[in-house]
């Protein structure tokens, strides 16, 4: 089983949730962080861990260039597993250039939780969502909806959903091999997060990502998980 991060960048995100390249020493106010999905590579096929901002560097999606120098195709991309619906996590499965609005990956199976759907519906007003590009994937992709609060997608893959960043937020652990992957998406966002027992305002419900924050770090160090740290600007995967 392979990891393979596929960053875009490090982004500074005003409080409008507009994106932009964060340059050595900005100065500028706003929220530092890189905006990574992750290609988890099994015996048996090639799956993506969220999907990015969608960035475009050089008129090319960035996604799409990680994955050529990573050797893969996105045609190969069998499934695509998504944490919550929030525009940095989305915006890369459907390409928005002079052509049009088209899917990035139309043969994966695009695997979404149906609660946090519909709570996206009744935030049209955010800025951390992109309703264009969503209701384009929901139209066109062929979405696998999840409804239960926890299972098995493959036997090797299972989800939860937590709550926490988002209502109905949910996390993923990959078992193979003998190792054990844990995508905790936005409720573990970066490694610093281990370090200060915090609620954060900035999540629906902080106190509860907090809670699964320290229950995870005691099953991490007990089991050997590889974390992988969507939001870390330096450090994309760690090792318990």
């Amino acid at each position: 089983m392979r990891i393979i991060p596929l960053k875009e960048g490090n982004f500074l995100v005003s409080k409008t949730k507009e994106f932009s390249v964060l340059e050595d020493n900005d100065e500028s106010e706003g929220i530092r962080m890189a905006v990574q999905p992750f290609l988890v590579m099994t015996n048996d096929e090639n799956i993506l861990l969220d999907a990015g901002v969608g960035w475009l560097e050089n008129g090319h999606l960035k996604l799409f260039d990680n994955l050529k120098e990573a050797h893969v195709s996105p045609e190969s991309i069998s499934k695509v597993l998504l944490s919550h619906l929030h525009k940095d996590h989305i915006n890369g499965l459907v390409i928005d250039d002079e052509n049009g609005l088209r899917l990035a990956f139309p043969q994966s199976k695009i695997y979404i939780q149906r609660r946090e759907y519909e709570y996206a519906l009744t935030k049209t007003d955010s800025p951390s969502f992109d309703f264009v590009r969503l209701n384009f994937l929901i139209n066109y992709a062929d979405i696998v909806w999840m409804d239960a609060n926890e299972g098995a997608i493959t036997p090797e893959i299972n989800y939860v959903v937590t709550g926490g960043h988002t209502p109905f937020h949910q996390v993923f652990r990959i078992q193979s091999e003998g190792k054990i992957i844990f995508y905790g998406a936005d409720n573990l966002p970066q490694s610093r997060y281990f370090d200060m027992h915090v609620a954060y305002k900035t999540d629906y419900d902080g106190k509860k990502a907090m809670q699964w924050r320290i229950q995870w770090e005691a099953q991490a160090k007990a089991e050997h998980w590889q974390i992988l740290l969507y939001h870390d600007l330096s450090e994309p995967v760690i090792q318990f």
